[in-house]
C-alpha cells in the first residue's frame, strides 16, 4: 500500500508507514485583514531582502554594475570545477534511477492517476524549463563557439574555444561547436530539474509532507525540518528562484527589444527594456489570476505550437538535407566530446568552461526550485521511470533538434557568406539569421512573440512556485500573494538590467546557484533514501 498522506503538518507527531513524521508545526501563518497565508520567517526575510536589493541596485547603479562584474568573474573562476562535478553527479543519479528497480515507484502512490495528458504535460515541462534560453541562444551559442573554434589560435586564445577549438577545419569546428552547445542544453540541465522535481513530488505526494524544498530534507533533519534548517533551505530556494527567473526575464527583454528594433525601429534602450518588462509582467499577472490550468497550461500549449511552426519553417526553407544528417552527426559529436566537455579538472579552455559552462550550470541550478516544483505539481500519477524518461531524455532530444535546426542553419549561412550573423550582437543573431530566409518579417515577429510568451509562462509559473514556498507548501495560497511575487520578479529584472545588464543578470544566477548546489547534492541522498522506502 502507498504511504498515507497528510495534507499539512499539524497536531502531535503522527507516524506514517514509511517512518516520516510531521510534527506540531504549522508552516503557514495568517496575517491581518488581507487574509495573507504565509510562512512567516521565509516570507518576511526573503520579501524584505528583495525590496532592499531592488532599492540599492536602482539607487547605486554604477557601484552595482562594478560589483556584479567582480562577483560573476570571481565565482565562475573559483568554483567552475564544483559546478561541473556536481552536474555530472546529477546526470549519473538520474540515469541510474531509470534502470534501477526504484524506477517502478509511482508518484502519488500505487493507485495514482496522471492529472494531465502527455501533450499538455510535455508542453508545460518544456515551456517552464528552457523557453527563453532556447530562443536567445539557439543561434547565438553555436555561432559563438564556431567562430572561436575555427579561428587561428594566434588571433583567438584557445581558452575561449571549447576544447581549444579546431582552427582552420570548418567541419570539425562545426561539430565541436554543436557538441558544446548541446552539452549545455541536453542531459546536464535536465538532470538538475529531474532530481529536484522528483524529490519534491515524492515527499509531497507519497510521504504527505508540504510541497516545499525543506520537505526533501526530512530524512536528514527530522523534526528540525520545521525549524531554522528548513527556514534557511526555503529562503535559499526563494532567492535562487527569484534571481534565476530575473536572469531569464532580463535576457528575454533584451532579445525582444532587439527584435522590435530590427523590425520596427523601436530604439534599444534601458527605457524600452523596462517598458517591455512592465508590460509582460502585467500579462503574467493576468495569467496568475487565471490559475494554473487556464493560464500556464494554455499559454504553454500556444508556445509549443508557435515554436513547432517556427522550427518547421526553418527546416523547410533552410538546408533541409544537411539538417537531417546534421542531427545524427551532432548526436555523435556530443557523445564523442561529452567526456572532455564534462571534465571538471585540468581544462585547457578555462574561459569557455568558466564563462559558458559554469554560468550555465549555476543558472540551471538557480532555476531548479522553480522548474522542479512546477514539474512536481503537474506530474502526479507517473512512475519514476516514466517521469525521468519524460523529463530527462525527451526534452534533451528536443533541445538537440532545436539547436541543430537553428545552429546548423546559421553556421551554413555564415560559411556561405552571411557574415552579418557572426558579427551581430548575441540578442540579434536569431533575427539576422531569419532575415536570410523567406518571410523574414513574419518569422521575426513570431520569434518576438515566442520570447514574450515564454517570458510570461516563466514569470507566471515562477510566482506560483515562490508563493508555494513562502506559504509553507500550500498550493492554494491567496491570490494577492502570487500577484505580489509576479510583480517583484519584474522589479528584480529591471533592477538587474539597469544595474549592470547581462553581466548583472548572470552574476545573480551564479551567486544564488552556488549555495543551492550544496542543497541539491544533499537532496540526491534523501531522494534515494525516500524511494527505497516506497512500494514498487
Amino acid at each position: 500500500m502507498a504511504a498515507s498522506r497528510i495534507p499539512q503538518p499539524s497536531g502531535r507527531a503522527t507516524p506514517i508507514e514509511t517512518d516520516y513524521r510531521i510534527g506540531q508545526h504549522n508552516l503557514a501563518v495568517k496575517l491581518g485583514p488581507f487574509g495573507l497565508d504565509i510562512h512567516n520567517p521565509v516570507f518576511v526575510v526573503s520579501g524584505l531582502t528583495v525590496i532592499v536589493f531592488v532599492f540599492l541596485a536602482l539607487a547605486l547603479q554604477e557601484q552595482a554594475e562594478a560589483f556584479f562584474v567582480w562577483l560573476r568573474g570571481s565565482l565562475t573562476s573559483g568554483f567552475d570545477w564544483f559546478f561541473l562535478l556536481s552536474a555530472n553527479i546529477f546526470v549519473l543519479v538520474g540515469l541510474g534511477l531509470i534502470v534501477s528497480p526504484l524506477g517502478r515507484v509511482r508518484i502519488g502512490g500505487t493507485e495514482a492517476e496522471p492529472d494531465y495528458s502527455y501533450l499538455s504535460w510535455f508542453a508545460m515541462l518544456f515551456a517552464a524549463g528552457m523557453g527563453i534560453g532556447l530562443m536567445f541562444f539557439g543561434v547565438a551559442e553555436p555561432i559563438s563557439h564556431y567562430s572561436s573554434a575555427i579561428a587561428d589560435n594566434a588571433g583567438t586564445p584557445a581558452s575561449w574555444a571549447p576544447l581549444a577549438g579546431a582552427p582552420g577545419d570548418p567541419e570539425a569546428a562545426r561539430r565541436l561547436a554543436m557538441a558544446a552547445t548541446i552539452f549545455h542544453w541536453a542531459l546536464h540541465p535536465w538532470a538538475i530539474y529531474v532530481l529536484v522535481a522528483l524529490a519534491l513530488a515524492l515527499f509531497a505526494y507519497n510521504k504527505g509532507l508540504p510541497l516545499t524544498m525543506r520537505s526533501i530534507f526530512y530524512p536528514i533533519f527530522g523534526e528540525r525540518t520545521w525549524g531554522w534548517p528548513g527556514h534557511v533551505i526555503d529562503t535559499l530556494a526563494v532567492f535562487a528562484t527569484l534571481f534565476g527567473l530575473a536572469t531569464s526575464l532580463g535576457i528575454g527583454a533584451q532579445q525582444a527589444n532587439a527584435g522590435l528594433e530590427f523590425l520596427f525601429g523601436v530604439p534599444v534602450s534601458d527605457l524600452s527594456k523596462v517598458i517591455l518588462v512592465v508590460g509582460i509582467t502585467a500579462i503574467a499577472v493576468v495569467s496568475v489570476v487565471l490559475g494554473l490550468d487556464a493560464g500556464v497550461k494554455r499559454l504553454s500549449e500556444i508556445n509549443m505550437l508557435l515554436a513547432a511552426l517556427l522550427l518547421l519553417f526553418v527546416v523547410l526553407f533552410g538546408p533541409t538535407l544537411a539538417l537531417i544528417s546534421g542531427f545524427f552527426a551532432n548526436l555523435a559529436a556530443y557523445a564523442q566530446y561529452l567526456p572532455a566537455l564534462s571534465n571538471p579538472f585540468g581544462r585547457s579552455d578555462a574561459n569557455f568552461s568558466q564563462g559558458w559552462t559554469a554560468f550555465y550550470w549555476a543558472w540551471w541550478i538557480s532555476w531548479s526550485p522553480f522548474v522542479g516544483m512546477f514539474i512536481a505539481r503537474v506530474s502526479r500519477g507517473r512512475t519514476v521511470r516514466e517521469f525521468i524518461i519524460a523529463v530527462l531524455l525527451v526534452p534533451s532530444l528536443v533541445s538537440v533538434v532545436w539547436m541543430t535546426v537553428f545552429g546548423d542553419t546559421a553556421i551554413s549561412l555564415v560559411t556561405g557568406g552571411a557574415q552579418a550573423i557572426a558579427d551581430a550582437a548575441l540578442e540579434l543573431k536569431l533575427f539576422v539569421t531569419l532575415e536570410q530566409l523567406p518571410l523574414a518579417g513574419l518569422t521575426s515577429f513570431v520569434g518576438i512573440l515566442l520570447v514574450i510568451v515564454f517570458f510570461t509562462t516563466s514569470s507566471d509559473s515562477g510566482s506560483l512556485v515562490i508563493d508555494t514556498i513562502t506559504a509553507g507548501g500550500k498550493v492554494d495560497a491567496p491570490l494577492a500573494q502570487r500577484v505580489f511575487w509576479a510583480i517583484f520578479e519584474g522589479l528584480v529584472a529591471i533592477a538587474l538590467l539597469l544595474g549592470g545588464g547581462l553581466v548583472a543578470l548572470q552574476a545573480a544566477s551564479v551567486s544564488t546557484g552556488l549555495p543551492f548546489t550544496v542543497v541539491l547534492l544533499l537532496g540526491c541522498y534523501t531522494l534515494i533514501r525516500g524511494l527505497m522506502s516506497e512500494p514498487r
